[in-house]
């Protein structure tokens, strides 16, 4: 068990699935050496087939008893996509053949091919929303479980889900293993590689760069035993935070704000039907469980509250004023975890977060 877990809060309602937060973590981390088709970060529709393809259905994580579950590991070509890249340069300089925009290969799958579908008929009662996706940095996470080396840990300093390169043999049981299928094989090294949740950032201050990127400021990123930070009052405090897919047993320090709101339906006749909302409950019921029902309950409860009073504390924290508040990473702790263990910790990068981290929240900037 690690002293401390950092956590992740992803507000549903105000994802816009602009994609900048997957952009920002493929740049810094898995754009190329036998990364290419990894998105550690991705954003997803839903309901959806899922990146890779009908990741639900493919098995780990831990039944009722607490046994693990076997898995299937996803097949590159069928499940994830092989990546493919454009002729940039042969148009850039005039080498090619015609002036056709082409990819290398021809594409048969990829990372949001169903982008925006949905379900339902238009425009009767379709509907989606989106659904950001990283690895859920488990309290018991079913790739570690998995793996015969010993290659997969939590840091003790922050619960931070880790493979160890040295001793990863490329076995992919953690894989067949993680039910989020949240870790990857990286052929041409022959190991397993996944998020790290930025923990380089992370350690000077600096909140993961999937958060810091994020252009509808969903994320949150703090401890959870922090009692000021709004990680801690949105999962322990409001109970309006849930983690994705609970059932499989991992614990997962990833939560999620579920939508609240979606539009009426129309009957035959283009008409609106009163009291009718298009997001079914029971697919939300299937993400995060049946503590659903009270989550939104308080979410709307709130609302209302915010309306009528002006006043509400849980307001006030999804609406994040100040992106500074969003991320209380306590960059000094990690100092003295270094010092501890004798090493000279390095100097924040930047200190505008660290500042940030004791700002009063409720104020507008």
């Amino acid at each position: 068990m690690s002293k401390r877990q950092l956590a992740m809060v992803m507000d549903l309602n105000k994802c816009i699935g602009c994609q900048t937060c997957t952009v920002a973590c493929k740049t810094q981390w898995t754009n190329r050496n036998g990364r290419e088709y990894m998105y550690w970060n991705n954003v997803e529709t839903y309901p959806g087939t899922g990146y890779p393809k009908n990741w639900m259905e493919l098995g780990g994580g831990f039944d009722a008893a607490g046994d693990l579950q076997p898995g299937v590991i996803p097949n590159l070509e069928a499940d994830y996509g092989v990546p493919w890249d454009y002729n940039y340069e042969s148009l850039m300089g005039g080498m090619a053949d015609s002036n056709t925009f082409h990819p290398h290969v021809s594409p048969t799958w990829g990372p949001n091919w169903d982008e925006d579908q949905g379900a339902g008929a238009f425009p009767q009662d379709n509907y989606f929303f989106y659904l950001p996706r990283i690895c859920n940095h488990c309290t018991n996470p079913g790739c570690l479980s998995a793996c015969p080396r010993d290659a997969i840990f939590k840091r003790e300093e922050d619960g931070v889900v880790l493979v160890d390169l040295d001793r990863c043999q490329g076995y992919r049981y953690c894989i067949a293993g993680c039910p989020y299928k949240k870790i990857y094989f990286n052929p041409k090294i022959s190991k397993s590689e996944k998020c790290i949740l930025c923990f380089p950032r992370i350690e000077q201050g600096l909140p993961p760069a999937c958060a810091q990127q994020c252009v509808g400021r969903i994320r949150f990123v703090g401890f959870l035993d922090d009692e000021e930070s709004q990680v801690y009052k949105l999962v322990h405090k409001y109970k309006v935070a849930l983690g994705l897919r609970s059932d499989y047993g991992t614990q997962p320090n990833v939560y999620y704000i579920p939508p609240t709101e979606s539009p009426a339906k129309f009957d035959a006749e283009g008409k609106i039907i009163e009291g009718s909302t298009r997001l079914p409950i029971e697919e939300l019921e299937k993400l995060f469980g049946p503590a659903v029902h009270d989550s939104i309950k308080t979410l709307k409860a709130e609302m209302k509250k915010r309306k009528e009073t002006g006043m509400s504390e849980l307001m006030d924290l999804l609406i994040a004023y100040q992106h500074s508040d969003m991320f209380r990473l306590d960059n000094h702790y990690y100092q003295e975890v270094a010092k501890q263990n004798k090493r000279n910790p390095l100097a924040p990068v930047d200190t505008r977060y660290i500042a940030g981290k004791f700002t009063k929240a409720g104020g507008h900037h």
